[in-house]
């Protein structure tokens, strides 16, 4: 039988295929059980805060071991992120709040992540990489709010590259092969793109506003649509005070 020329199978295709079919096949397993699909967001979180413990015990003996440890545990974890979306379209659930709760935990398992990286190398006296941990992990929550700020304005804010999903890849990849010292330039490839990638979201936010109104226009209305109407003020009655002083006794006659 003749290959199709125009969708040939490659090994890649053939792997992604796979493993559509075995996160399917969770789905359904999961799907069955009538589980919430904001429990499956929450447990993501603790398997999150699982791998930052593992960061934070690494030291100079055993950092390998448990950087390793910390990476599998962080794949574990992207199954559940991968799944808890799926799982409430196939069983009905999906909800506003869903959405929210699910925005809300991934801050969480992002700013975790950091933080147990960042007590790694305070208790390593790496104050450099303490700073650096402390600024990827703030980065990181720009890059989210600049989206979600800029969309709460014009709709859709999708650019720049350093989106969550990059950032567990570049994370477990660090993780992984920290025998050969790769999570210190994984910082610094989050720190420089997910800079770029906030500055970008303001620039592309101030072009598509720069047209807007300008504030000073906008201040007086909104200021009317907010301030109640001024009441007149009612001038109290002046009253008269008692004389202190008793009343004078008649005159002798």
């Amino acid at each position: 039988m003749a290959r199709d020329s125009q969708h040939p199978t490659t090994w890649t295709s053939a792997f992604g295929r796979a493993c559509g079919v075995l996160l399917q096949s969770i789905v359904n397993g999961l799907s069955l059980t009538r589980i919430s699909p904001n429990v499956l967001t929450f447990i993501g979180l603790l398997i999150n805060t699982a791998a930052a413990v593992l960061f934070g015990l690494g030291n100079q003996h055993n950092y390998v071991r448990m950087f390793f440890f910390a990476g599998l545990v962080i794949i574990g974890a992207g199954i559940f992120d991968m799944v808890d979306g799926r799982v409430a379209r196939q069983t009905q659930q999906v909800t506003v709040f869903g959405a929210f709760f699910d925005s809300v935990i991934d801050r969480y398992s992002d700013v975790v992540l950091f933080f147990g990286l960042l007590v790694f190398y305070a208790r390593g006296n790496r104050l450099f990489y303490v700073f650096l941990a402390a600024f990827v992990m703030v980065t990181s929550l720009l890059v989210s709010y600049t989206r979600a700020r800029a969309e709460a304005l014009i709709g859709s804010c999708k650019v720049g590259f350093m989106e969550r999903p990059e950032r567990v890849v570049l994370i477990i990849l660090g993780a992984l092969f920290e025998r050969w010292d790769v999570m210190a330039p994984v910082l610094w490839v989050l720190a420089l793109i997910s800079t770029i990638t906030v500055i970008h979201r303001i620039r592309y936010t101030w072009q598509q506003t720069r047209h807007l109104a300008p504030s000073r226009e906008l201040k007086p209305l909104v200021q009317s649509s907010v301030q109640p109407a001024a009441q007149p003020v009612m001038q109290p009655a002046t009253l008269r005070e008692p004389d202190p002083r008793p009343d004078p006794l008649p005159a002798p006659k």
